[in-house]
């Protein structure tokens, strides 16, 4: 899923990719929303409290506001920067490097939620923050793995590009292409897998509490294991092989 740039990707990665993400975000936007009352996958519904507070004049809010709407841009910008910065090198390095500061922040999640968090105001704010910030590494990720294809962490863009794919393949005047098919495969993947993992958090939070957020990093380990299974598998065949050959 991480070794392969967009243009060598196959249809199976994408999904696999898509299915994934998705999740992850539907379970953390629907637990963010059980748990804070408000949205940490996507910023819409934040731009638009942003603009009540700023008529309102609530400067505190305003302030809180502005700051989650920069960490989900921070956490893109750093996904991206770090993706250039090591792809030359190794592409599956560039791909999991923000994957892995996404566990690290929901395990933190996780650990402060489940053992420390007293429900005041500013650890409340501090906590979505985070979460936004971890929501802006991984949806820029996926957006460069797939070039542009996948967008893991809101929903509409996805229903105004998921219209216009399907726009085109019922058109009388436009080829049903290969390519059509599988953006079509992908985005209801992703809207599918985005609705499970809604429902899965709402589910788990209401049983588990915080503990839902030692979940989800398990979730993100699947994605790198994925594509260390094969060489890890390689490397144990190469050495039984070796060990094979020497004792004949």
């Amino acid at each position: 899923m991480l070794r392969q740039s967009k243009e060598d990707r196959t249809l199976q990665q994408n999904l696999l990719l898509a299915s994934s993400t998705a999740f992850v975000s539907g379970v953390t936007n629907v637990a963010g929303m059980v748990a804070f009352l408000a949205f940490t996958s996507n910023i819409t519904g934040h731009v638009a409290n942003l603009a009540k507070h700023i008529v309102e004049q609530n400067f505190r809010e305003i302030i809180v506001f502005v700051i989650w709407l920069l960490l989900f841009f921070v956490g893109a910008f750093i996904s991206n920067f770090i993706v250039r910065s090591f792809e030359h090198k190794s592409r599956y390095r560039a791909h999991s490097i923000p994957i892995i500061i996404e566990i690290i922040l929901l395990l933190f999640v996780a650990i402060y939620g489940h053992n420390f968090y007293r429900e005041t105001d500013l650890e409340r704010e501090v906590v979505i923050g985070v979460i936004i910030f971890s929501m802006g590494l991984q949806n820029s990720l996926v957006s460069t793995i797939s070039g542009g294809l996948i967008k893991s962490t809101h929903l509409t863009g996805l229903f105004t590009d998921l219209g216009g794919d399907v726009s085109e393949w019922l058109h009388p005047n436009v080829e049903r292409t290969i390519t059509i098919r599988n953006k079509i495969f992908v985005r209801l993947t992703v809207l599918s897998f985005y609705f499970i993992g809604a429902i899965a958090g709402g589910f788990l939070f209401n049983l588990y509490d915080f503990a839902i957020f030692y979940f989800i990093p398990l979730i993100l380990l699947t994605i790198l294991y994925y594509d260390l299974s094969p060489v890890a598998l390689y490397k144990i065949s190469r050495l039984f092989r070796t060990d094979k050959s020497r004792s004949t």
